[in-house]
């Protein structure tokens, strides 16, 4: 049996409730139905994205019995806004989250009603969800809870405030933040502390920091972490991601003392800011600290990025040094070969040159990069010679090259990789034409729109929105109707995408369409799209529920209502083995559906096709490119989990996207928080996560529920 950080015998029947609740202010309104009943309607209205379940049409009068019995109690249609208020906390504070999953307007009332509530899991819960629907009609309330008695209440409003991105409550949450500071909040804190949670004060202040950057709020911030000589306060790491995300010249001098010292997390978010920035005088810093760094992976990645960014002579001699060094980590190679394409260092260009025939095949394609950027002409007499590559993500790197030279260079070696076999090349020849503004490039990519690959289809769309021809909008309509019958929803989106291009007046139509499309992810897309064209369209969010798409389980299903265990999988790759422990209580749709893909065995054999150092490993994608799933989407369930290192996210295109593809954090990454669904923390393997590269193959992914043998 498990005990950890998702465990439901730790937090609960599936609510992190609190142990006494106190009684709500007003009776429940289904007195007849079980808990168990309860969580089953929350877990479906908020899949189908509706409050209420339509109440049902009076049946006819039944004709007189024989006898009487008593009747049953009645049980009103399920109501999110009802279990609101239900006398149970932990069903008031599981319906909060609900509610601000659905993510209608109708929902902030009743949320900011209970941001009063007698229970402050209850209060935090609902602030939480206010955030998540973004109404700008929440701020009095949300800024009123930053008054809260509870530290970690305080701290949620402060995130909901950011997310909504009203900036009017920055001077609160910047004098909360600093209060807490100054009472020792987080004064025994270590730099690179991730603990979740912390203690209530130190939670606040985390989100504080967070919702100050979000909101771009300078003064607030430095009030709160810079003391009088505007030195920061502290090393914690949350305090350096806020200087650096708030992308502001006067976090230079911060953001340099904090570049020197201990916290590996620390390093990374102060060299990051610097790199922004773009401060030469930011350049000796870095490099000493590239040379402290010794081979950590999170601060040297960090500090040859921010290089890249400031540029000059010394920059570019400190990452020659770091590729030059001893077990250079492949990841750290890439993103040096990387920068020097973008400093443009001709020192370089031989070493760079020599990597253009790696045996492995990202490394190729940065060299193929990285040496066109240094070198573009020389790189047209190296290309003349050179064979075509066997691997499709070099050919495509080499299309994306040839659309940075020049057009009579260029388009005459495009032409034939439109032919390519491996459909997965064509897109960057498409994108390179259009670059290059290639004289049919309009015409090549109206007939592309008709290709049977979807991804190719996704292409040609986005082309013809940047070009515009005459027939475009035309060809794009067509596009949509004739995608109706993929599977991936990537070739319709992105033919609504530029069909807004060409005004309200050619998009509107198919819009409308789109609110009833098969998939719901094209729905929300399509709502979201009509309301950016036509602002006055007040009923896209209606219009488009419930979600036609059908559960991964069972609403009723006692492994999502109260499982007994934690899940696990094992994922087991060419470079070890990850272990997971999966969220099932905080998203249980998302976890059953990555648990259900593998036992049919999907991602056995499938390439690790995205790894970004110190950001995200990803994967779960079948084409291979980051455009593949299963087939189908799932809704988000975002949760109140932060992305720290090691936690498991589902990855997006835009909101409710999700499917099969799913990525591992290297280091936190707090603006990811809210944003995408968190099913899952690593608790074993973090190491073979840091060691896997792009194209290293999961071999098998088993799955433990706690009673029976891995399958």
């Amino acid at each position: 049996m498990l005990v950890n950080r998702f465990s439901p015998l730790l937090v609960g029947l599936a609510l992190s409730a609190a142990a006494c609740a106190s009684a709500p202010p007003k009776p429940s309104a289904n007195p007849a139905a079980s808990e168990n009943q309860k969580m089953a309607w929350m877990l479906q209205l908020e899949d189908q994205r509706i409050l209420r379940m339509p109440v049902p049409a009076t049946p006819p009068p039944a004709a007189p019995a024989k006898k009487k019995s008593a009747a049953p109690a009645p049980v009103m249609p399920p109501d999110l806004l009802k279990l609101l208020v239900d006398p149970e906390a932990r069903i008031r504070r599981r319906a909060a989250l609900a509610i601000g999953r659905v993510g209608l307007a109708d929902g902030v009332e009743p949320l900011q009603s209970t941001l009063n509530d007698a229970d402050p899991d209850v209060r935090q819960m609902s602030a939480f969800a206010l955030g998540l629907i973004g109404d700008k009609r929440a701020v009095p309330a949300l800024t009123s809870a930053l008054q809260d008695q509870q530290p970690r209440v305080r701290g949620r409003a402060a995130e909901a405030l950011g997310l909504i991105g009203d900036a009017s409550a920055a001077g609160t949450i910047g004098q909360m933040v600093a209060a807490y500071i100054k009472q020792g909040a987080i004064a025994s804190v270590n730099p690179d502390d991730e603990q979740f949670p912390g203690t209530p004060e130190a939670d606040a202040v985390r989100l504080g920091l967070f919702a100050l950057a979000r909101l771009k709020a300078w003064d607030p911030l430095a009030g709160a972490v810079l003391d009088a000589s505007g030195r920061p306060v502290s090393r914690w790491w949350p305090i350096a991601y806020a200087l650096q995300r708030i992308n502001d010249r006067r976090a230079l001098a911060p953001l340099q003392q904090l570049a020197q010292g201990d916290g590996v997390y620390t390093l990374g978010f102060a060299a990051r800011g610097l790199g922004s920035i773009r401060d030469a005088s930011s350049v000796p810093v870095l490099v000493r600290l590239l040379t402290a760094a010794k081979g950590q992976m999170p601060v040297t990645v960090s500090v040859i990025r921010a290089l890249s960014q400031i540029g000059g002579a010394d920059a570019a001699s400190a990452v020659m040094a770091a590729l030059n060094g001893d077990k250079v980590d492949p990841n750290v190679a890439l993103e040096a070969v990387d920068a020097l394409g973008a400093l443009k260092s001709t020192e370089a260009l031989p070493y760079i040159q020599n990597l253009m025939t790696d045996s492995w095949p990202t490394m190729r394609a940065a060299a193929i990069r990285a040496a066109a950027r240094i070198d573009p002409d020389g790189f047209l007499i190296t290309l003349s010679g050179m064979d075509v590559d066997q691997n499709w993500i070099v050919r495509a790197a080499l299309a994306d090259v040839l659309g940075s030279l020049p057009p009579n260079a260029a388009v005459a070696r495009l032409r034939p990789m439109l032919n390519d076999a491996d459909r997965r090349v064509v897109p960057s020849v498409i994108g390179a034409l259009v670059t290059l503004k290639a004289p049919d490039a309009d015409q090549v990519a109206i007939a592309a729109l008709k290709d049977p690959d979807f991804g190719v289809r996704a292409a040609a769309a986005e082309a013809v929105g940047t070009l515009k021809p005459a027939d475009g909008a035309a060809a794009l309509r067509d596009a949509y109707k004739a995608g109706e019958g993929d599977a991936n929803y990537a070739a319709r989106g992105a033919a609504l995408d530029a069909l807004v291009k060409f005004g309200a007046q050619e998009a509107r139509e198919t819009l409308r369409t789109a609110l009833t499309d098969k998939d719901w992810a094209i729905r929300v897309h399509a709502a979201d799209l009509l309301a950016s064209i036509d602002p006055s369209s007040t009923d896209t969010k209606t219009a488009i529920r419930p979600v036609p798409n059908q559960p991964v389980a069972p609403y009723s299903s006692p492994e999502l209502i109260g499982p007994p265990y934690s899940p696990h999988v094992y994922i087991e790759t060419t470079k070890g083995t990850i272990e997971i422990e999966l969220a099932v209580l905080d998203a249980p749709q998302t976890a059953q559906n990555f648990m259900a893909l593998a036992r049919k065995g999907f991602f056995n054999g499938l390439q690790i096709h995205r790894v970004v150092p110190n950001f995200v490993v990803q994967d779960g994608d079948p084409r291979g490119d980051g455009s593949g799933g299963p087939g189908y989407t799932i809704r988000d369930e975002l949760n109140d989990h932060p992305y720290l290192r090691g936690t498991v996210g589902m990855a997006l295109d835009w909101r409710d996207t999700g499917g099969s593809q799913f990525f591992i954090t290297q280091s936190p990454q707090p603006h990811l928080d809210a944003k995408y669904t968190v099913f899952g923390h690593v608790v074993k393997g973090m190491e073979v996560v840091d060691r896997l590269q792009q194209l290293d193959t999961i071999q098998q992914v088993r799955v433990w529920n706690g009673t029976d043998p891995m399958k």
